[in-house]
């Protein structure tokens, strides 16, 4: 085996061990098209007051502005899907949300996996990235072999789902590469398009971020939700899993085994009145390494009154 072969064996074996579900690689190059569909997907809006997505165009579409020198995009999935659930009647929270801040669960495996890469091959240039950098993580999964992409703008696999957090690896060490992954396994099934509660998953694989219930639940900043979606945010309180809940390929998921993602309990217990009567200290300590913090207490406040309007 080439020093190129072992090395790919080497980075594949440490992936497994730190607990990564999937690992996949792909030679590091410009995405020239996924630059024109998000050029498209940005000049209609569909980022909505998201003005992040603006910046930094060329590095999301090429790795080597990222990592002078790059070769190589390292590809990384790790299960977060659980079979607990919420109160029937209690605010809806989406299930990437139950545990622990995933940034800083990955972080910490991708910390480890780089210096283990560099003690076994040597003094490589290398940046791992977890949702935290302007880079389109499932255009390489999918370029690396892992999955397709969904209607719902998702990366699917056909052996668990899409319940996975994805991590990218840029680095200048060469290694054999995966080939993308060919097939459309949606076939003709429109399920998410025609659950989604606010229709923002439009035709031919492209989400309406603007409309979408886990961008007004998160990322929307400002203290009014229009009120034109009054009644269509389905009690969901933070986030959205609708349209994963429907896809008929996550029949297959299976729970998760990394720890960090074991439900707060908190999540499963709380109801709608314990919700409402949590005063900012409460939630600052109990949501302090969640993702819920994203939102911070004025944004949950913010969401469980919207979602309140209905029932009242």
């Amino acid at each position: 085996m080439s020093d190129q072969g072992k090395n790919t064996s080497f980075i594949k074996q440490q992936a497994a061990a730190l607990g990564f579900n999937y690992c996949g690689i792909s030679k590091a190059v410009p995405l020239n098209d996924d630059a024109r569909r998000l050029e498209q997907w940005l000049q209609k809006g569909f980022h909505g007051k998201m003005k992040y997505m603006e910046n930094y165009f060329d590095l999301r579409v090429d790795p080597t502005k990222l990592v002078p020198g790059a070769r190589s995009v390292i590809t990384l999935m790790l299960n977060y899907y659980t079979e607990s659930q919420q109160p029937v009647d209690a605010p809806r929270v989406a299930r990437y949300a139950y545990g622990e801040d995933y940034h800083l669960v990955i972080r910490e495996k991708l910390t480890t996996f780089l210096q283990n890469i560099r003690t076994n091959i040597g003094d490589i240039a290398g940046r791992g990235f977890v949702d935290s950098a302007p880079v389109l993580e499932r255009s390489w999964a999918q370029r690396s072999g892992l999955g397709w992409i969904g209607k719902n703008g998702n990366l699917l696999t056909k052996q668990t789902g899409s319940f996975y957090f994805i991590a990218t690896l840029i680095t200048d060490l060469a290694l054999d590469y995966e080939d993308p992954f060919a097939k459309d396994y949606c076939g003709t099934c429109t399920r998410c398009i025609d659950a989604c509660p606010t229709d923002a998953i439009l035709p031919d694989k492209v989400v309406d971020g603007s409309r979408c219930i886990s961008y007004f639940t998160i990322e929307l900043k400002e203290m009014l939700i229009p009120e034109s979606y009054q009644g269509k945010f389905e009690n969901w309180m933070f986030g959205c899993d609708t349209c994963q809940d429907v896809c008929p390929w996550n029949r297959f998921a299976k729970p998760t085994t990394e720890v960090g993602f074991n439900p707060l309990p908190e999540i499963l217990n709380l109801s709608t009145a314990e919700w409402e009567d949590m005063s900012e200290a409460q939630f600052k300590k109990i949501f302090r390494d969640s993702p819920l913090s994203r939102a911070k207490f004025a944004g949950i406040q913010r969401n469980l009154k919207f979602i309140k309007k209905v029932k009242d």
